[in-house]
């Protein structure tokens, strides 16, 4: 034990090596951050709610959205020259609706709502025209639902409510490309809306908790499309909305945050299509709703931004399937919470616009696993 009566050279020079000790073994503690963050071009119009997609082009097209009204205007970002560019407006002004790359390039956007509800129209934007085009609308009114393309074809709509079904819809349609129509298919167990859609390896996709008109869920089931059906599968361990969910190389489906009985998670599960059975994962370092989760190149999740309840947040982090451990990365260049991220060709990773308790926002970044290592 160091004297407290040494003279002040000798007290100066044991306070620095007790400074030193404790800065290293802070250090030692806390892990690595891997990748960075940068500023890109900012949108032409600031948006939240809206929907951002991949273009096989290697364009990004963003959507629709909310900015203190519903928006139709429309975008894209260019990758290689960091900047965006006007492109078609939507026939119908339109947030919180679902957009869906189709075999053949075009988008098809479905549902959301706008100031009198939830919408029933669809529209396709051909990439080739820069123009939207109207098709079939829904059989039924949609907000807070999920669209997912499966293995044929299809596009599957599942879920979501409407001012006359406020407590939840459990029906599910299907759309043709081909045909531009619609035809019902079976309808989940349950109702439920704010909740993820995850096509597994198998082809049936794996619909998890969102909520209802009484509470939040933690229950899970799956759609057959052989079958046109649903059956439950396993609850997960918390119930949770405004979620992720992101299908892992293995074929597993990693699930993080969102909302809980007790506000913003921190918590994650994963779900084993083997058993229908879910496992928890370790925790994020910080509890988050309406954020992001994308999984990079080399297998790992990045899961980025979002509420904390009180706040947006700024922080990043990686999820390491192999590990089950957690790395943060560098900051984010803004804090921002809606859930919408790009993984570009080139295995950086596009966040444009989102809100923050100030303001909806223009700015975006991009994150490079390579950079700031």
């Amino acid at each position: 034990m160091l004297a407290i009566h040494a003279s002040p050279p000798q007290a100066r020079l044991a306070r620095a090596l007790v400074a030193a000790v404790v800065l290293v073994t802070v250090a030692a503690c806390t892990p690595a951050s891997k990748g960075s963050w940068t500023a890109t071009g900012a949108l032409i119009e600031a948006r939240y709610d809206r929907t951002a997609t991949l273009l096989a082009d290697g364009t990004v097209l963003v959507a629709g959205g909310f900015r203190g009204e519903m928006l139709a205007a429309a975008e894209l970002y260019d990758a290689g020259r960091g900047a965006w560019t006007a492109t078609g407006v939507l026939r119908e002004a339109r947030s919180a609706h679902t957009a869906t790359l189709l075999p053949d390039g075009s988008v098809l956007v479905v549902g959301g709502e706008d100031a009198g509800g939830a919408l029933a129209s669809t529209e396709r934007y051909e990439p080739g025209g820069r123009s939207w085009t109207a098709t079939a609308p829904l059989p039924e009114a949609r907000v807070g639902h999920t669209a997912t393309l499966l293995a044929g074809g299809l596009v599957l709509v599942a879920g979501g409510y409407n001012a006359a079904q406020q407590d939840g819809l459990a029906s599910s349609v299907l759309y043709d490309p081909k045909t531009g129509t619609w035809t019902a298919t079976g309808a989940m167990s349950k109702v439920r809306f704010a909740h993820t859609a995850t096509r597994l390896p198998d082809g049936k996709v794996l619909v998890a908790g969102g909520a209802d008109g009484g509470g939040r869920l933690a229950t899970a089931e799956l759609y057959d499309p052989a079958s046109g059906s649903w059956t439950t599968t396993g609850s997960m361990p918390d119930i949770r909305n405004e979620h992720t969910a992101t299908l892992l190389a293995g074929g597993k489906v990693l699930v993080t945050g969102g909302t809980g009985g007790g506000g913003a998670m921190s918590s994650a599960a994963i779900f084993d299509p083997g058993s229908g059975s879910w496992a928890a994962a370790k925790n994020m370092s910080a509890a988050r709703t309406d954020h992001t989760a994308t999984r990079l190149p080399d297998g790992t999740v990045l899961v980025a931004g979002g509420s904390g309840g009180a706040s947006p947040l700024a922080s990043a982090e990686l999820y390491d399937p192999v590990s089950g451990s957690w790395t943060p990365t560098g900051p984010m260049v803004e804090a921002r919470y809606d859930r919408s991220a790009i993984l570009l060709p080139d295995g950086r990773v596009l966040m444009a616009g989102g809100a923050n308790t100030i303001e909806t926002l223009p700015a975006a970044e991009l994150f490079d696993l390579g950079a700031g290592s």
